[in-house]
């Protein structure tokens, strides 16, 4: 019961900490918190973190054959880039000239929420990378079904509590800025900066 509790515990702090980043998902949360949209935002949360459940998995049932083929993880980075390119795009263009499509996307929590995690897999090599170290310092075990969905929900509790933090926090700033047009551009602008970072990281 103690393994169990200590690899919930391990998951949900490193899911916390690797979601602190800048990247797609917690700068949509930002976005739909600045534009006081609460419950989108917490719908938008859920999804990702239901996403996260899988794609964690896959990192820890898979990860000695994720580990040792790094165009794996190379190719993940593309489609990363190419997914949070075009997203940044859009959200830019919908936040000047907004259309009918994009006004029901950016309302639409859940179903965006769970559309932009699974086009950005990049949990999958983020997890990878974090249960190898992990096993190799021997902080956790994973030989047993239970520790390892134990120790997945808690990747899951971790991005749930961090973007419902960001969440909050960006509702608490939103009527100082609320009716700033560029703010509203700015996650766009913020994901098209990814985007080319990691088309430079894939490229060089």
């Amino acid at each position: 019961m103690i393994d169990i509790i200590s690899v919930f515990v391990l998951g949900t702090a490193f899911s916390f900490i690797g979601s602190i980043p800048p990247g797609t998902l917690n700068v949509s949360v930002l976005q739909l918190g600045l534009e006081k949209k609460i419950n989108t935002a917490l719908r938008f949360a859920l999804a990702v973190s239901i996403v996260e459940y899988p794609y964690a998995w896959i990192a820890v049932e898979f990860e000695s054959l994720i580990s040792r083929s790094p165009w794996i993880a190379a190719n993940l980075q593309l489609i990363t880039a190419v997914v949070i390119t075009t997203l940044g795009i859009f959200t830019v263009w919908s936040a000047r000239k907004p259309s009918n499509f994009s006004v029901k996307f950016n309302e639409s929590g859940f179903r965006r929420g769970l559309i932009l995690s699974v086009l950005n897999p990049m949990a999958i090599p983020y997890w990878t990378g974090a249960t190898a170290y992990f096993k190799a310092q021997g902080w956790i075990d994973l030989s047993t079904q239970p520790l390892i969905h134990s120790y997945v929900f808690g990747t899951s509790v971790g991005a749930m509590l961090l973007l419902t933090l960001f969440t909050f926090m960006a509702a608490r700033l939103a009527p100082y800025i609320q009716q700033n047009r560029y703010i509203k551009m700015a996650p766009g602008f913020i994901m098209l900066a990814l985007g080319l970072y990691a088309f430079a990281r894939y490229i060089f």
